[in-house]
């Protein structure tokens, strides 16, 4: 497989062993239109590279993902097309990564916010560096968590602390996301690169056929109920990405000021 039509995603390859870095350090790695088409296929690039059978996902610049890029998002403000544009291809992602048969983990260290969150989320493991913190708050940003949110979180940590977190889009830091069950472990930051490749040389040494079968078995189960909510999700999202109260949070925060949200 060719990797070379990626530009906002740097992919790297050793052996069996594909590693996809966000590639936007001097933003965070925050969403752009770039970053957002590139990831609404590369995981089916990935899924049909017969080269690779385990992928780590990580960030660079001493962050993961800080969701979507601001500018960019109120760009998109008021043009129906591109927004609907924008969720369909939320939509293929998210259903790329359930889809993907290989193991997928995720090498957290900062910020996973937004879609940076949901994408590690839907990952098969999530090591975190302690400092790192978890958040989805689209609705800080008078938005549905219609990219992945609605899906993940009530699934690894149960419907009552779900609430409590996509509701506020209060941030939870790592070693307590790993105390409840939303990632895997957090570790010392200088002990994060070879906790995951660890992990990933164990999985690539396995019984590749039966690592992969059995997380299609498991994803069995999630892809029913990720189906009943994937699609409204995302249609609530399109919606809200339309209204005032959206355009109002995302001129706030680039005027580094609170919102003040009207109900419109």
């Amino acid at each position: 497989m060719n990797y070379d039509s990626y530009k906002e995603l740097a992919i790297t390859q050793d052996g069996n062993i594909l590693t996809i870095t966000v590639n936007r350090p001097e933003a965070k790695n925050a969403i752009n239109q770039g970053l957002h088409e590139e990831f609404s296929r590369i995981f089916d690039d990935v899924d049909r590279d017969d080269s690779v059978d385990v992928v780590i996902l990580s960030g660079s610049g001493g962050a993961f993902c800080a969701g979507g890029d601001l500018k960019w998002l109120l760009s998109l403000h008021g043009d129906a097309a591109a927004t609907s544009a924008g969720i369909r291809r939320d939509r293929k992602i998210q259903n790329a990564l359930l889809d993907l048969e290989k193991p997928i983990i995720a090498k957290v260290d900062g910020p996973a916010i937004g879609l940076g969150c949901s994408l590690a989320l839907y990952c098969d493991f999530v090591y975190a560096s302690e400092g790192s913190v978890f958040a989805d708050p689209h609705v800080s940003i008078g938005l549905v968590a219609g990219d992945g949110g609605a899906v993940m979180w009530p699934q690894l940590i149960g419907y009552a602390r779900a609430r409590r977190y996509l509701l506020t889009g209060d941030a939870i830091p790592a070693a307590e996301a790993a105390e409840i069950g939303l990632i895997t472990a957090a570790v010392a930051a200088e002990e994060l690169d070879e906790t995951v490749a660890k992990m990933a040389r164990r999985l690539a040494r396995g019984a590749t056929h039966s690592i992969k079968w059995t997380k299609a078995s498991i994803n069995a189960g999630l892809r029913v109920t990720a189906n009943a909510i994937i699609d409204r999700a995302a249609a609530f999202e399109n919606v809200t990405q339309l209204l005032d109260d959206h355009r109002i949070a995302l001129e706030a925060f680039a005027e580094k000021r609170k919102p003040v949200f009207t109900g419109r």
